[in-house]
């Protein structure tokens, strides 16, 4: 398993300008060599038996001396039997971080050259499945504020008013509260309409840390989920309030809108309901990193997730 280091260094752990990653990745034997630092940091483990005594071969594959297993450093990893060299794939990591707001599968098709636009879809539905790291930390803690709310996205239904109505997809936003206008880190999941209350009690179960003061709406499902969930409850009546909810809970509302302005503005709507969930994660990648001035830090993360991520092959990223 690849662990995250808490700190890096850019021109040592990372490439840190587009320049300096041409330099570093001359060849395909360079991008090699720099994907087995990441996915194996203390060096090569047979998967097999955990043997640290290998060897290369000539087929640049690592072979364990105890049980003679044959690895290479793309197996079992997002690269897992991929046509493309790696460095095609850094280069386009490299492109998905570099683009403050996010590439559409067309914009990368263009850029890569890909002679399909299901290629160039498929390779960023891969990278998204390694945005989020399923140990992430909580949100929140003592004392600290977390706002949460829901949002509804997706197309309109003529002759239906609301959002609860039509081909809309409700999508719950829980994000930290830093002193009176500054946002922390963001968490957001699309959740069952019809099975509401199971679904916000899990999803704050799941993201939200003990003591944190929990800051809702008037939603009738959460004195019970701040109750079960040893959480401190701030409730806001919107409803009964002269101010107008955007001034209450300003954090999601903001959220909610940057997220509909990206969908719109990067993917041009054309997201499938079914695929939400994995847009929203990149959503959650880009939000949480918004204050990284470096690139090239964000192309680390991402590449130290996909050494972590199992391989999506395209009828599975297709039948989601």
């Amino acid at each position: 398993m690849v662990m995250e280091r808490v700190w890096a260094q850019a021109g040592v752990d990372y490439p840190a300008t587009w320049p300096a990653f041409e330099a570093w990745f001359a060849d395909e034997e360079s991008c090699v060599e720099y994907l087995a630092k990441v996915r194996w940091p203390d060096g090569f483990r047979c998967p097999g038996c955990n043997s640290a005594d290998s060897w290369r071969t000539k087929r640049g594959l690592w072979m364990c001396r105890d049980c003679g297993r044959q690895t290479s450093v793309t197996a079992g990893t997002i690269f897992h039997r991929s046509r493309y060299p790696l460095r095609t794939w850094f280069a386009a990591m490299w492109f998905v971080c570099s683009q403050k707001n996010g590439v559409s599968a067309l914009g990368l098709q263009r850029v890569l050259g890909f002679g399909s636009y299901e290629t160039a879809w498929a390779w960023l539905h891969k990278l998204r499945r390694a945005m989020v790291r399923p140990e992430r930390e909580l949100l929140g803690g003592e004392d600290v504020v977390v706002e949460m709310d829901a949002t509804f996205i997706g197309g309109r239904t003529q002759g239906k008013r609301g959002p609860r109505y039509g081909n809309k997809a409700e999508v719950v936003i829980a994000v930290e509260r830093i002193g009176a206008r500054r946002l922390g880190r963001v968490r957001l999941r699309q959740i069952d309409k019809t099975n509401r209350k199971d679904e916000l009690l899990s999803f704050t179960e799941d993201v939200i840390a003990p003591g944190t003061i929990l800051r809702t709406d008037g939603e009738p499902s959460y004195p019970d989920i701040v109750g079960r969930l040893h959480l401190r409850h701030d409730l806001v009546f919107v409803y009964s309030s002269s101010e107008p909810a955007r001034d209450l809970l300003p954090g999601v509302h903001q959220v909610a809108s940057l997220i509909k302005r990206w969908l719109t503005g990067t993917l041009h709507d054309g997201q499938a309901e079914t695929h939400l969930a994995y847009y929203l994660d990149e959503y959650t990648f880009r939000f949480n990193r918004r204050t990284s001035r470096s690139r090239g830090m964000l192309w680390y993360r991402l590449v130290q997730q996909a050494a972590n991520t199992d391989p999506h092959p395209l009828d599975t990223l297709k039948s989601h």
